[in-house]
């Protein structure tokens, strides 16, 4: 159930209650893609860095372990020790990244594991299935991510051919959560709105799957290699057939700039790898810009990767410290470079919160929109 409490303009201060807690909102899932994030981070660390969701990746389950392990170890939560809430996407984003091994037939999508190479067959029914096994707090339906840029009337049919999915998702997890067997019977479904860079096709197919009253809505498909400017433009496009009383969800967004910029135009929810990936290359996020800890300006520099920070690693170590972690190849720098990024990210999303709250977040846009994206030298 979402609740709006305020407005800023378009953006909006809310909260997001589910069976395993609330969500505040706007809010960033913490990518815990095999039900780990990686870096060396277990689910209680993720509680001291104050996250509040983590993504579970169903493809991923589906293959390894199994999410029939999954299930008979009693589900994602009893599996990781993660308490609070977790969303697991559908699948169809890993199948669109597997282009080269799959088939899209009406009833769903051929393709071969990237672990064994052994053929899978997935469809919206098989998808809920694996996610009701997960357990997870939020399944997302099955859908097809096509690729940007892609042909006009191809993204039409592939939208059309989402809905139908959709409604066939909507369907077996009413049937799924019937089940005396299903661990999570409150298990919630997100639509996926597509339609590429197409303004019309994706007002179309949100006006669409809005008659579903489904529990969410996510934005799929961007932050797939089009320019940012698309995405933005996509996003104002949408937000004014979503459903107001529903929580909505950028899917794979993105950076600091990205997420106030998406902030700004209506959405609730993020996720992406990027501060987890790039923390272990050793790209950090500060409330300056970004440091690359592989410069050699940082080999002798005693200060915390960020002042202004007040993580557990910023409290304890110094720049030098960790950037002869990275050159020494211990996997400590990994862990706490990565608990870093995460930290910020979270503590991004309270900021922003805060600023809705007290009526500063076109102060705090003008502020830090770009700076936080620009890379330190």
């Amino acid at each position: 159930m979402y609740k709006l409490i305020k407005n800023s303009g378009t953006a909006r201060l809310g909260e997001f209650e589910t069976v395993h807690g609330t969500v505040k909102t706007p809010g960033f899932m913490n990518v815990a893609t095999c039900a780990a994030i990686k870096g060396g981070l277990s689910a209680y660390d993720l509680k001291d860095i104050n996250c509040q969701v983590m993504l579970c990746n169903t493809y991923h389950l589906h293959v390894r372990p199994g999410d029939d392990v999954v299930y008979d170890m009693g589900g994602l939560h009893k599996f990781t020790g993660w308490n609070g809430p977790i969303l697991t996407d559908s699948g169809g984003f890993q199948v669109f990244s597997l282009s080269s091994l799959r088939k899209i037939k009406e009833e769903g999508v051929y393709f071969q594991s990237h672990v064994d190479g052994r053929h899978i067959f997935m469809g919206p029914e098989e998808s809920m299935q694996i996610q009701s096994h997960l357990a997870s707090t939020i399944a997302m339906a099955f859908d097809e991510c096509v690729e940007n840029p892609a042909e006009y009337d191809y993204a039409k049919k592939s939208c059309e051919r989402t809905t139908r999915w959709l409604i066939r998702c909507k369907k077996e997890m009413d049937r799924l959560n019937s089940l005396p067997e299903t661990i999570n019977k409150n298990q919630l479904l997100f639509g996926i709105n597509q339609g590429c860079t197409y303004d019309d096709l994706r007002i179309a197919h949100m006006k669409e799957i809005a008659k579903l009253d489904l529990d969410g809505y996510a934005i799929g498909g961007l932050a797939v290699g089009e320019p940012k400017e698309d995405m933005y433009r996509i996003i104002s496009a949408v937000e004014p057939y979503m459903p107001k009383d529903k929580i909505r969800y950028l899917m794979g967004v993105g950076t600091p700039g990205n997420i106030i910029e998406a902030v700004k135009r209506g959405v609730d929810l993020f996720d992406c790898v990027m501060p987890s990936r790039n923390a272990r290359h050793g790209h950090l996020f500060t409330w300056h810009g970004i440091i690359n800890l592989n410069n050699a300006k940082y080999d002798r520099d005693d200060s915390p990767i960020d002042s202004e920070c007040d993580c557990p690693v910023c409290k304890n170590h110094s720049r030098a410290y960790i950037k002869h972690l990275f050159k020494a190849k211990e996997v400590l720098a990994l862990r706490l470079a990565v608990t870093h990024n995460l930290y910020f990210y979270n503590k991004l999303m309270e900021k922003i919160r805060d600023a809705l709250e007290n009526d500063t977040f076109d102060a705090f846009y003008s502020k830090y929109v770009d700076l936080l994206d620009t890379r330190i030298k």
